[in-house]
């Protein structure tokens, strides 16, 4: 009995050649058409994976959404009336120094401890009568490089590095007499050289001193101003005959504040400034230009520490209050330490989160699409009939 061939069985010999061939592309397309079936499975599960994706971003869906407190006007009125605000501020507790603050310290009353030996840009006073009118021995005279000050014409130069002030008179004196008949010297110390490396702006440093030049340094973090001075005038003392200094903070960097503004997914903002006692919620909003485009007008101040209930200290801010109506009860004082927060406007922040959530997706299925569509075009007519005559798949 003779069995039929069909085109998934091998010929007998001197079968068609034709035959033959399209028994094996008729298997090929039977085994790729799970395969195909697979991949377009694939491609609608990350379809649909991709559009539960956008309706989450859309909906504000978050794993950890960001901190919300309540700025209802329930919780403004709960807030104690001894806050300091504009038109009824505080005065801050007594400075302390710290790193790195810059105080200007002014040198009122510096002599050096006896005996005093003469260097380089010190300035002596001489006075010679008897000598020429133009022009006269009598002023001030600093001490130049090499040592040297300078008499003029016809007197010339004189060596006093290292002298003491009587030491340099006696030297001025014996010069002058090569052109005078016994010469009448008076000399005075007017000024020293180490002055100019105590007066002037000093950095507090980050180990809490400050440097008063060729003296050394001197530790006066967490002092005030009044126990800085002191302790200066105590450790100059060492060196010079009663000193008496000034001391001034030139710039407050250690007492800040900050202002954060959301960046609607893009990136928040963050800006610190001194405090200086003066600042309310409207100059720290002037200190960066207004608010931006992206911000809305939620805004608050968080503030270290714990109300009276136990919570977070949160000021909420009235920004069309303060601004349209003149309205001060939310003009909050700042404080060293404050937090200004600017929210960031939903609808704005609404474009980039949802772009967020799918760029993984897309990246995946640019990845795939192009192997599943491949795969598709291969097991159709190409595996059954050799491609399409018209050059088109």
């Amino acid at each position: 009995m003779l069995l039929p061939i069909t085109d998934t069985e091998a010929p007998r010999d001197g079968a068609c050649p034709h035959l033959r061939k399209k028994g094996k592309l008729a298997r090929l397309s039977e085994l790729s058409k799970p395969f195909a079936a697979r991949m377009r499975h694939s491609s609608e599960i990350l379809l649909l994976t991709s559009l539960l994706a956008t309706v989450l971003g859309s909906t504000g869906c978050h794993l950890a959404g960001p901190y919300r407190p309540d700025l209802s006007a329930a919780s403004s009125h709960e807030i104690a009336a001894t806050i300091p605000r504009e038109l009824c501020k505080g005065i801050l507790p007594t400075y302390t120094i710290e790193p790195p603050d810059i105080l200007m310290i002014d040198a009122i009353h510096v002599v050096p401890r006896p005996p005093y030996h003469l260097r380089t840009l010190d300035v002596l006073g001489v006075y010679a009568p008897g000598t020429v009118r133009d022009p006269p021995i009598d002023g001030a005279y600093p001490v130049e490089l090499g040592g040297f000050i300078n008499l003029g014409m016809p007197y010339g130069s004189v060596d006093v590095s290292g002298k003491t002030v009587k030491q340099a008179q006696y030297a001025i004196k014996e010069h002058l007499g090569k052109h005078l008949k016994e010469p009448d010297v008076t000399v005075t110390l007017i000024d020293i050289a180490a002055k100019q490396q105590i007066a002037g702006e000093h950095l507090v440093g980050p180990d809490g001193t400050v440097t008063l030049g060729s003296y050394g340094s001197v530790r006066l973090v967490g002092l005030t101003i009044s126990q800085a001075k002191q302790a200066i005038e105590d450790y100059l003392s060492q060196f010079l005959q009663d000193p008496e200094v000034s001391v001034d903070v030139f710039a407050y960097n250690s007492n800040v504040y900050y202002v954060i503004t959301q960046g609607a997914g893009l990136g928040d903002g963050v800006f610190c400034f001194p405090v200086t006692g003066n600042e309310t919620v409207l100059d720290a909003v002037l200190q960066i230009n207004g608010l931006e485009e992206v911000s809305s007008k939620r805004i608050w101040i968080a503030r270290s520490g714990r109300n009276s209930h136990g919570c977070d200290q949160i000021l909420p801010v009235d920004w069309n209050a303060i601004t349209q109506r003149g309205e001060i009860d939310t003009n909050y004082q700042i404080l060293p330490g404050d937090r200004v927060f600017i929210a960031e406007d939903k609808l704005i922040a609404f474009g980039p989160n949802p772009a967020k959530l799918i760029a993984p997706l897309e990246r995946l299925m640019g990845f795939t699409l192009p192997g599943t569509g491949t795969v598709t075009r291969l097991s159709g007519s190409v595996l059954r009939g050799g491609g399409n005559r018209r050059g088109t798949f």
